[in-house]
């Protein structure tokens, strides 16, 4: 079996963090003994590039026991667990790509060796995966990386076009990954279908919310050590995530000033008791600074120029993008790492900025990502819609879907009864009385 991790001698420390994760992940577990006996992805090649951590492992090991050939890789070069990485390949004997800290170059190594495996199902968190293998399938050659773009350029055209058709469909686990695919949809170049599990209520309204509000705060403090309480915290954009960093800064004592360029949101924020205003106002208040929206050059360079002395800037959007990074450095006459996952940017008037983990994601750089009982219910969306997909492929068009109701509803039922909570269901008379219209009062 070829892998490449950082270390097998610590799987004995990936296993252990594994079982714990699992501990919290009843959905998943149950959805596994299913698939154990109705093996609904059996004989299909699945290639997987998501976080490496202890719940993802969870459900790779789930999509293996459904009868997947699976091979992992790293979506993002801060986010692997490298003790999970070594536990998968010699406790699992699943083929991992992936090592914490990775340069760009072998970022993309690893996503070629999920290319290799020829692939019936992808399985996304970010797009990397699928748009890599599209820009192969349509010859782009300046879109891809240069070792990426080499292996492309060897295959035959036959064999070019047979690696799209192979795939049957793939899942997208985040919205950056999804506005990335609904975009080619849009521009018609999109060649299987490939399901949203980012809109799946069970997903986006708990890890994105909870999970995300959490583990940003926590890979914040974990790599400042800095005290919240009395601060002012500036959340860039209040989508789901946006609003669970939001309300746990508050909580953690924080006022907080939220940008947003959606007035729908901008509203829900102050109605939320948060204060609005446009980034420019918001850089010389702020003492934490935090993108969370999909987009590039959020806090761009004049925006760090009007920051305070020892203003720190973090990210929880899915890429680095969000920060202008090279527009900081260009103005830096000093820069130096002052701690773990803390870089200080020296201005030319004395002034320091601190970027934490290096612009990517705080939450999975610093921290541990979202905890596992969140994770449950997402990476249950995906080992049940990776089914559906092995089974419904045909009748499915080139197009974004969102998770089936059913499915959704499903995850909600079975995280309910593993935390032990009942809930009411309608007598007849009430779904008679829901579904006419001829009764008033």
């Amino acid at each position: 079996m070829d892998y490449d991790i950082k270390d097998i001698n610590l799987a004995g420390k990936g296993r252990l963090r594994i079982e714990w994760a699992e501990m919290s992940m009843p959905v998943v577990k149950s959805i596994r003994e299913r698939f154990s006996v109705e093996k609904p992805l059996e004989g299909l090649r699945l290639s997987a590039c998501l976080h490496v951590t202890t719940e993802t492992a969870g459900l790779v090991k789930t999509l293996k026991a459904g009868g997947a050939q699976v091979v992992l890789c790293a979506s993002n070069p801060l986010s692997t667990q490298d003790d999970v990485a070594a536990a998968l390949v010699a406790d699992d004997d699943i083929p991992v790509y992936a090592v914490k800290g990775e340069d760009h170059e072998t970022y993309y190594s690893h996503i070629l060796a999920a290319l290799k495996h020829r692939p019936h199902l992808t399985m996304d968190d970010g797009a990397d995966l699928v748009s890599s293998l599209h820009f192969i399938a349509l010859q782009k050659w300046d879109e891809l990386e240069p070792s990426v773009a080499a292996w492309g350029q060897g295959l035959s055209e036959e064999d070019r076009v047979a690696l799209v058709q192979n795939v049957l469909g793939g899942t997208e686990e985040t919205t950056t990954g999804v506005i990335r695919l609904r975009s080619m949809e849009r521009d018609g170049v999109l060649q299987f279908p490939i399901i949203s599990v980012n809109d799946a209520n069970t997903k986006h309204l708990f890890d994105n919310r909870y999970g995300t509000g959490q583990s940003t705060v926590d890979g914040i403090i974990r790599a400042t050590n800095r005290l919240l309480a009395g601060s002012t915290f500036v959340v860039s954009g209040y989508g789901w995530c946006g609003r669970g960093v939001a309300m746990r800064a508050k909580g953690h004592g924080a006022h907080v000033i939220v940008c947003e360029v959606d007035p729908l949101r901008a509203l829900e924020a102050v109605m939320d008791g948060f204060q609005v205003m446009p980034i420019g106002r918001a850089a010389p208040l702020g003492d934490f600074f935090c993108t969370l929206t999909g987009d590039i050059n959020v806090i761009r360079a004049e925006h760090f120029a009007a920051m305070k002395d020892g203003a720190m800037v973090a990210n929880s959007g899915h890429f680095d993008v969000e920060l202008d990074l090279p527009g900081l450095a260009r103005e830096a006459v000093e820069r130096r790492a002052i701690r773990d996952f803390v870089e200080e940017f020296k201005l030319k008037d004395g002034r320091r900025i601190y970027v934490l983990g290096e612009g990517r994601l705080i939450n999975l750089a610093a921290a541990e990502g979202h905890p596992s009982s969140v994770m449950d219910m997402s990476f249950a969306n995906q080992a049940l819609t990776a089914a559906y997909m092995a089974a419904r492929h045909a009748e499915m068009a080139k197009k974004v879907y969102s998770v089936p109701q059913e499915i959704d509803k499903e995850i909600a039922l079975l995280k309910l009864r593993s935390m032990g909570v009942e809930i009411d269901t309608l007598t007849p008379e009430q779904e008679k009385y829901l579904s006419s219209w001829e009764m008033g009062t």
